[in-house]
């Protein structure tokens, strides 16, 4: 179940970094949405990191 559920992760985000790839080439209008929720997913894992190694939430 568990590796059932890492592949489901693994194909949404290599979907997701070909929605940026080709959004950034002039796609159609749904690559660009799904390329925005990618890159704000990418934002929210980014910061949610940076807290975890930074206990006071202050950045350096």
């Amino acid at each position: 179940m568990l590796v059932l559920i890492l592949s489901g992760v693994l194909v949404l985000t290599i979907g997701g970094c070909v929605c940026v790839w080709w959004a950034a080439r002039g796609g159609p209008r749904w690559t660009r949405a799904v390329s925005a929720a990618t890159l704000a997913a990418g934002e929210l894992a980014r910061r949610a990191s940076r807290y975890d190694r930074n206990p006071s939430g202050q950045d350096d």
